[in-house]
């Protein structure tokens, strides 16, 4: 199975990823842990991504185009994967597409997890992690909003969008999830 986990901060989606690929025996890839190796490794990519990740800025569509096609190379994602934090913007939807139909590949389902804004503030703050400060959490989700509804909206025209109730306690939203991806 090939996943998209969308959701703003606090949502669970990291939470939501780990339950996921522990059920479906896939990897999470998540985009922070790509680019980190990649620097680290010191790869031709990874240099480019440096100065970006660095200045705390988005590294530019083409080059993480670039590397979400390296990854999906890898041979433990053969059998399915689950990307978290990627795509961010509606190109990088439209592209990961063209870059699995280059690999006679599809996505299966992007699923959304929604949650209202007070409460990714609230669990955001309750993280206590040091960039969680109110003002960096309000960025967080402003910035979250103005580029994730045109990816739900791109998923949706799809029909590969499942909106889940990020309200409800990990469990139940891991239940939502398995049973409209219709596992058992």
């Amino acid at each position: 199975m090939r996943l998209v986990i969308l959701g703003g901060p606090g949502s669970g989606k990291g939470t939501q990823s780990q339950r996921l690929c522990n059920r479906l025996d896939i990897p999470t890839i998540a985009t922070g842990d790509v680019l980190r190796a990649a620097i680290t490794a010191q790869t031709v990519l990874g240099t480019k991504a440096k100065a970006y990740v660095e200045q705390g800025e988005l590294v530019p569509d083409e080059v993480m185009i670039q590397f979400m096609r390296m990854r999906l190379l890898q041979p433990d994602v053969e059998k399915g994967w689950l990307l978290e934090g990627y795509p961010r913007t509606a190109f990088q939807a439209e592209e990961l597409d063209f870059v699995l139909d280059d690999f006679g590949r599809t996505l299966d389902w992007a699923i959304y997890l929604q949650l209202d804004e007070s409460t990714m503030l609230e669990r955001s703050l309750a993280r206590s992690r040091p960039d969680d400060r109110q003002e960096i959490i309000r960025r967080r989700i402003e910035l979250f909003k103005k580029r994730t509804i045109p990816i739900l909206e791109y998923y949706g025209l799809r029909q590969k969008l499942l909106s889940i109730n990020a309200e409800l306690s990990p469990e139940a939203v891991e239940r939502e999830i398995l049973q409209q991806l219709q596992v058992s």
